[in-house]
Parts: C-alpha cells; structure tokens; sequence
C-alpha cells in the first residue's frame, strides 16, 4: 500500500497558535498534554484541509486567533513515494470587510488557487473520530448525516459539492415561501434542481453504507477481528426508501411532485419538510443484535472505530491508499485489548493517525512506531519516547 502522510505543517494565527511548525514521517504522530495546551487545535487545522467546516464544524472567523490579524492560515506538504504536494487554505479577510462582514476561504493545491475546497477530496482523503462524536448515537440526527456524508466524500468527491448545492437551493426556496413568493416559473426552476441534487444526494449515500456493510460482514483482519465489533449500517428517510424500490428518474419525478404539493406547508414551517437533509443514520451491534443506541459507551465507540477502519480499508483498495486519520482522546473508553488493536490495524495499513491524549503511557504499545509530541501552551516539542 502506498503510504500517504502529512510530513510538513505550518499554522498562522489559528487558535492559540500564532504560529507553528511542525515535520513529521509517514508513522502515526501522537499528540500529548494537558487540557487545554491546543492538541485538538491542531487537529482541527489538519481537517480543514478536506471540504467543509472542519472537525468543530466552526465558523470562518472562529479559528483566528484572538490577538491575530483577522485571518488564518494552514499549510501541509503531502508525501506520496517520491511525490510531495503542497495544500494550502485559509481565510482571507475582504478589504471591506470592516465594512460589510464579508470574508472568503481561499484554497491551493500546488501553489494554484482552486474555485472550491472541494477539490482537496481529490488530494486528500481523511476522516475523524471526536470526543463530541462518542454521543453521535444518541443525539440528534444532524451529526450522524454529516459522519455518513463524510465517509461518503472517499468515493464520490462532488458528493460535498452536492450537499452544499442542495442546502444553498433549499435556502432559496424556504425564503420564496415563507415571503409568499409562489411564482410557478421560479420555484419549479428551483425545485427540479433540487430533487436532481437529492436523488444525487441519497444515491451516493446508499451506495457508500453498501460499501461499507460488505466490508464490514467479512471476516475482519486477525488483528482487530476479536476487539472491535461488527457493525451494520442502515439509513431512515423517504427518499432513500424509495430508491431502493425505483430507478433515480422515477424518485426524481415523485420528489419533485412532493416538493410542489408541500409549498404551503413548507411555507408555514418555514423549512423543507421532506428531503435527504432530514434522513437519519442507523447503526445495529451485529453480533449482540443491538441498537447502537442502546449499547454502553465503549460499545458505541468500538462501532465508530469499526466504521472508520472498515472505511479506511475500502479508500486503501480503490485509491491504493488509506486516508489520514484524526484521532481526538482517542484512547477514552478504550481497554488495552482495543487500543492495542487499533494500534496494529494502523500499522498494518500504513496510516499516517494524528492522535491526542493527555497521557503518553496510554499510546506506549506503539513504542517507535510512532512519533511523539508534547504540546503545552501553544507550544510544541519531541518527547522522549521517538
């Protein structure tokens, strides 16, 4: 397997960070120290080099630092074999944004400007466990559509275009409505776009949950097979039943039709009542015949693991290599058996996995197969253990 690691890390006035460097290799990097020293931070710098709002789900302005300039920036040199490439994003204040708040995230591959973040997916593939995601089960339905969408960017990267077009429409048409604005040219245009997206939408994601189901049902590899789980992933909504009984045309026309019959009561509400951003994620213990929701925390992070590596092992086979994980506190809720499980799979595929923790003794089984960190402050240094 071809390795695919982050050797170089550069960070400007993002968080506590006014500014940081730091190299690493290909092997896992274990980031260690007390609460609130900026090891998540850092992690969250990494995640916004992929699509999207990064691991915190911020806001443009929130990663910059306090006594900053405004702005912020993160920039990594990727290696592949002998290739490196250089990936760049960041917030670029408007000059009149004192004036009128406006403010753009600028990207770079390579040292050229692209139109979009998505084209980081085409570069990068990564994926990331939380601690605010060890609840994803029993929370609301958002934060388990965004960890499927997520998975679901390793094998159709437009699919984070997609998502963003959809919500963009739907803000459109909510307005129009809840104006009274029911001009027939206009939101037809509007809405034929939108059930185009959606039915794009759901399909990518029934076929991601496939995917990893018959990833999930084969026998896993010896090295994690009897630690973590076997998971069986399942998604609730009105368009992805109907996909699965007709062609994307036909569920096309039945949502379009859906959307034009809800006007007024779409109006009302103030919101799209039916669509793929109100479809949930479920998620059954295979073995024990349970709901995730209903199993212990352990349990429910042993499953999320178990879903993040069996993604891991798909990337691996269709794009000859695996993605970049971030792993924040990690090793909370995980006994030796597991973490050291998780340790070997990472080995055995290669993995470059960010992980943090406020004890190095937890991650000491990886011995020299990692490279070890502390940070403290803002500040960052080798510890003994390379």
């Amino acid at each position: 397997m071809t390795p695919h690691a982050l050797t170089r890390l550069v960070l400007t006035d993002f968080r506590n960070y006014a500014y940081l460097k730091i190299e690493t290799d290909a092997r896992p990097v274990v980031l260690t120290g007390p609460n609130g020293s900026g090891k998540t931070n850092l992690l969250e710098a990494i995640s916004f080099l992929s699509p999207g709002r990064g691991l915190r789900r911020a806001k443009l302005l929130e990663p910059a630092r306090s006594n900053g300039k405004g702005g912020w920036a993160v920039s990594a040199s990727l290696a592949e074999d002998s290739l490196s490439q250089t990936l760049g994003t960041g917030l670029i204040r408007d000059k009149n944004a004192e004036i009128d708040g406006r403010e753009r995230r600028v990207v770079r591959i390579n040292g050229e400007t692209m139109t979009s973040p998505a084209a980081l997916t085409d570069i990068l593939q990564m994926a990331w466990l939380t601690p605010q995601m060890d609840r994803i089960f029993q929370e609301g339905s958002s934060g388990r559509r965004r960890f499927l969408d997520r998975l679901a960017f390793g094998f159709d990267p437009v699919h984070a275009k997609r998502t963003n077009t959809f919500e963009k429409l739907m803000r459109e048409r909510n307005r129009l409505l809840k104006e009274g604005r029911f001009d027939p040219v206009w939101l037809s245009s509007l809405e034929k776009q939108l059930s185009e997206q959606a039915v794009a939408i759901s399909a990518t994601r029934l076929d991601t949950i496939s995917r990893l189901n018959e990833t999930m049902s084969l026998d896993a590899p010896l090295e994690t097979g009897s630690a973590f789980p076997k998971a069986h992933i399942s998604i609730t909504g009105d368009l992805e039943h109907a996909m699965e009984k007709m062609p994307a045309l036909a569920a096309e026309e039945m949502y379009l039709e859906i959307l034009k019959k809800n006007r007024k009561i779409d109006g009302k509400a103030g919101s799209t009542t039916v669509g793929p951003h109100k479809s949930d994620m479920d998620v059954l213990h295979l073995e024990k015949g349970q709901k995730a929701a209903l199993c212990s925390t352990g349990e429910q992070k042993a499953l999320l693991i178990s879903i993040i590596l069996a993604n891991a092992r798909l990337q691996a086979g269709l794009q000859g290599k695996a993605p970049v994980l971030l792993l924040d506190e990690i090793t909370a809720h995980l006994d030796q058996k597991r973490r050291i499980a998780l340790f070997d799979e990472i080995e055995r595929m290669k993995m470059q996995a960010w992980m943090t923790g406020t004890d190095y003794l937890l991650f000491s089984e990886l011995g020299d197969r990692a490279q070890f960190f502390t940070v403290d402050a803002g500040e960052i240094s080798l510890t003994g253990l390379n």
